[in-house]
């Protein structure tokens, strides 16, 4: 695969002292410039908190990562046409349904 941008994740427990606790880190890569990806919906606006929209970027694209290499698993089945239509919407195309 071309083009492809590494990534290492760090996640560590923090104590309400402060203190490091257990910690996970992994190397992984994606055919997206993820960093430029938290950019953009942070200009959107996404969710309007910065933070909150990096967040749910990198667990957008860790998580549908490891569903397209699974994309034969029975915990995705059926998944594949609401993950689709959100991020339909995410990228933009179409502006989501008004509830109100």
């Amino acid at each position: 695969m071309a083009n492809l941008h590494k990534y290492r994740l760090r996640l560590d427990a923090v104590g309400e002292d402060g203190k490091a606790g257990e910690s996970l880190e992994t190397d992984f890569e994606n055919h997206d410039d993820i960093f430029r990806i938290i950019a953009l919906q942070q200009e959107k606006g996404l969710f309007g908190d910065p933070e909150q929209a990096a967040r749910f970027i990198v667990g957008l694209k860790l998580f549908s990562a490891v569903m397209m290499d699974n994309r034969n698993s029975e915990l995705f089945e059926g998944f594949e046409p609401a993950f689709r239509e959100m991020m339909t919407r995410l990228k933009g195309r179409r502006p989501p349904k008004d509830n109100g």
